[in-house]
């Protein structure tokens, strides 16, 4: 279940990215936080989510660290999104993304360096930067 972020944000508008955000100081641990963020962007509760594992943190070009959360979604939810945070929510499947002919390699120069990152579009989509690099983290402990 991926979103694309609002057009009206200040970082990172307009891109495909996982429901997330910080970890809050009332937060318990990093799950707490992803179950927590979900719910403020997308309107998906925990009783929907089972958490099954989290991933290696991630840590982005620009030095910021992710801690990845992995849960499976129960069948039949609703969504409300916050339109002050997601223009929109969609599902990828699963075999898509776990598909190694859809990881594509990019580059793109900033501050004069070259950055490398993977980019998996999909139709009208574009999964690419840190939310692309994820996915491609699973596929490499599942597959490699």
């Amino acid at each position: 279940l991926l979103t694309k972020r609002a057009e009206r944000l200040r970082n990172h508008s307009g891109q495909v990215a996982f429901p997330g955000g910080t970890i809050d100081a009332t937060d318990t641990s990093p799950e707490a936080a992803a179950l927590r963020e979900t719910f403020e962007e997308i309107g998906l509760g925990q009783d929907r989510i089972e958490v099954i594992g989290r991933m290696p943190d991630y840590v982005a070009g620009s030095g910021y660290r992710i801690a990845p959360v992995l849960g499976i979604v129960r069948p039949g939810f609703q969504l409300a999104l916050n339109a002050d945070e997601v223009d929109a929510a969609f599902e990828v499947p699963l075999r898509f993304l776990m598909d190694a002919a859809n990881h594509k390699r990019d580059s793109r120069m900033w501050n004069d360096l070259e950055w490398f990152f993977y980019d998996m579009p999909y139709g009208d989509r574009r999964i690419w930067g840190v939310t692309a690099g994820i996915i491609r983290t699973l596929y490499e402990r599942l597959y490699a």
